[in-house]
């Protein structure tokens, strides 16, 4: 093999870029465009994960071919003001404040209104 020169890319000048081990192991390059602060946000994830982010796109990228679907998750994280409701509520219960258990609906609604 040539240096320089690799059979998976048809461009020199980025082969002199990319190590040979990487041109020999993988099959494809996927260039992406997304937001700077988006991959930065990746990025530390996944050094949280103690994981390189290549190998999170790489399965993610499997995941997808393998079972034609994609889901998508994140931790449930309470905003500054649904933080500060539930601690009122928790302050009121811990007090003897909050109102319930209700038997009806009718018992609630009455609650409610008075």
């Amino acid at each position: 093999m040539v240096v320089g020169f690799s059979p998976f890319c048809t461009n020199r000048a980025i082969d002199r870029n990319i190590p040979k081990y990487i041109l020999w192991y993988m099959k494809t390059i996927l260039n992406i465009k997304t937001d700077k602060n988006v991959k930065l946000a990746a990025k530390r994830a996944a050094e949280e994960l103690g994981m390189p982010l290549g190998t999170i796109v790489n399965a993610f990228l499997r995941q997808l071919g393998r079972d034609k679907e994609i889901s998508f998750s994140a931790p449930y994280k309470p905003t500054k003001y649904l933080e500060k409701i539930i601690g009122e509520a928790e302050c009121e219960l811990k007090a003897g404040k909050s109102a319930g258990p209700f038997a009806t609906v009718e018992e609630l609604r009455a609650d409610l209104e008075s």
